[in-house]
């Protein structure tokens, strides 16, 4: 059966390519950082489940000792800019066909695997049809653009070492979040709130939800970190335990408001900030700076949503 494993298999030899391919790059001064970097994210995905809590939280501490003491460099590229500009040039929008592979492939997945519940593990059919919209696009490309094999992989190690340590941001944020729950940061957001929202007042209680999955996504930088807790202090206790409320439209909703925070944060460093990088821009808010007028209504038609939907 097609689960998780295969997924993180899959993410784990991309990544020790990477390092390979960083490890040869002679003219990257800090060649070795990045073969380091990206192969120990490598055996996270490929052996962290057999490595144990210990040294599993010794590689992410050389992770952060990597990234935090400047050992990163980017790398060397193999084509010049005014090659990949007459690329771009020949093929035009049509390039962004591929980008659309891999969410059609996800979406036809998601709803056909469900009925091949031998194949597929039942549980992980998205993760399981996003790689494999990964895998086809891939091959798609490589046939259109008349590519090598090893071509995608100096690209993507490239493009690696341009995003650098803000790769590893998402993995660790969520962690974060799963931690603070263990903790029971969301008992103490749930009884600051109680003292806010009025008792008994569903409204008060989905918009108080609402917002405060956006602000503590904006703090976090990452959804999935806010989510735990936001949803230990409001979500279960007062709109699905007290309100009644559908638990898969509450928790859905939710993560769609809090992703609105992730539109108006820098904390979301891999989203807002790497881009503004990647694309030279001046003011490295530029790219927040132009999604909030779309974040601040979106927040606002999901916390309706909620109250509309989940009662």
């Amino acid at each position: 059966m097609i689960g998780l494993t295969q997924v993180y298999i899959l993410a784990g030899i991309t990544f020790a390519a990477f390092a390979l391919l960083s490890a040869q790059d002679s003219a990257n001064p800090k060649r070795w950082g990045n073969a380091a970097f990206w192969a120990l994210l490598a055996l996270s995905m490929l052996a962290g489940d057999r490595l144990g809590d210990f040294a599993n939280g010794v590689l992410v501490l050389a992770l952060v000792g990597i990234a935090g003491l400047g050992g990163l460099g980017r790398g060397t590229d193999r084509s010049e800019p005014a090659q990949r500009e007459v690329e771009a040039a020949r093929h035009g929008n049509r390039l962004f066909l591929l980008a659309l592979v891999i969410p059609l492939t996800a979406l036809a997945g998601t709803l056909g695997f469900k009925y091949l519940p031998a194949l597929v593990d039942p549980k992980n059919v998205t993760l399981v049809s996003l790689a494999l919209g990964v895998i086809l696009a891939l091959s798609i490309g490589m046939v259109w653009l008349r590519t090598g094999p090893a071509e995608p992989l100096h690209e993507g190690r490239r493009l690696m070492d341009a995003v650098g340590w803000a790769a590893i941001l998402p993995q660790m944020l969520a962690s974060l979040g799963a931690v603070f729950a263990l903790a029971g940061v969301g008992a103490v957001v749930g009884d600051l709130m109680s003292a806010v929202i009025p008792d008994g007042s569903r409204l008060a209680a989905v918009i108080a939800y609402g917002l405060g999955m956006a602000l503590f996504t904006m703090v976090m930088g990452n959804a999935f970190a806010a989510f735990p807790v936001m949803t230990a202090a409001i979500g279960l206790p007062l709109l699905i335990g007290q309100h009644h409320g559908d638990p898969a439209v509450v928790a859905a909703i939710g993560m769609l408001a809090g992703f609105c925070g992730t539109l108006m944060t820098p904390m979301a460093a891999n989203f807002n900030v790497v881009p503004a990088a990647l694309l030279e821009l001046k003011d490295r808010n530029a790219v927040v700076k132009a999604q909030i007028p779309t974040a601040l209504p979106l927040l606002a038609v999901n916390i309706a949503l909620i109250w509309l939907l989940a009662f």
